[in-house]
């Protein structure tokens, strides 16, 4: 059984950080909810995706930066063309790119951080297993 998957993290900048998802990743908002249960949070992904990207806000909690350098979401993009586009979209949604912490991911793919610290990799390459 295939089981989807929801990755939610906490953020200072919540309407910040998910367009920049939407736009660097082209991801939609899927869904989004005002006060649920003191809550704010904003749920990006598609109709023919597997995963969802979360973030929250929680009036009144700070947050603060990302816990480390190798907090990764890593997007394998085997397509060259493909992913020279995608890396384009990143720079222009307001990701920075960044060396590696973990210099695998350089070797084949462009790391961005967004401004919480969080990073992101596009794998020019199929993932393991695949």
């Amino acid at each position: 059984m295939k089981a989807p998957l929801r990755i939610a993290r906490p953020t200072d900048r919540l309407e910040q950080v998910a367009r920049m998802y939407r736009d660097g990743l082209g991801l939609e908002i899927v869904a989004r909810f005002t006060g649920h249960d003191g809550f704010d949070g904003i749920v990006l992904g598609a109709a023919d995706l597997e995963y969802q990207i979360e973030f929250t806000s929680q009036s009144g909690h700070a947050v603060g930066r990302a816990p480390t350098q190798d907090h990764l979401l890593v997007f394998y993009l085997p397509d060259t063309e493909a992913w020279n586009a995608a890396c384009v979209d990143m720079e222009r949604a307001g990701f920075d790119p960044v060396s590696a912490w973990n210099p695998y991911w350089d070797r084949q793919g462009r790391t961005f951080e967004d401004p919480d610290g969080y990073r992101v990799v596009l794998q020019n390459a199929n993932p393991p297993g695949r």
